[in-house]
């Protein structure tokens, strides 16, 4: 599987997208979602997974008649999200899992070395 880094994702407000404020982030191994203003990657991520959320729980089990109905609703379904469903990207296996692996050999090669 490829290396996956940590992602910080954020609007592409000026402050985002400033040289110094890249370097931060790059010093900590932090990689940006966003790239410059207006190009069309920015928030792409973010925007699918929201999009994702609608398509999956909002739109086909509503309507809601509370926020509470969503509010449960979304725990559950980030659970689910999270421990259960399979993603392609990362081998088709749930997310909680995948990071389980990850950290496990980083700590084997921790010992290694």
């Amino acid at each position: 599987m490829a290396p996956h880094r940590l992602v910080h994702h954020s609007d592409a407000g000026s402050q985002y997208t400033s040289v110094v404020y890249s370097e931060r982030l790059a010093e900590h191994g932090i990689a940006p979602s966003v790239g410059s203003v207006g190009d069309s990657f920015d928030n792409a991520m973010a925007e699918s997974a929201i999009g994702l959320y609608k398509t999956e729980l909002i739109r086909r089990q509503g309507p809601w008649r509370t926020s509470d109905q969503v509010e449960y609703a979304t725990l559950e379904y980030i659970d689910w999200f999270n421990n259960r469903r399979l993603h392609g990207q990362i081998g088709h296996v749930p997310p909680a899992e995948f990071e389980e692996v990850f950290y496990a050999s980083r700590a084997r090669e921790e010992i290694k070395a």
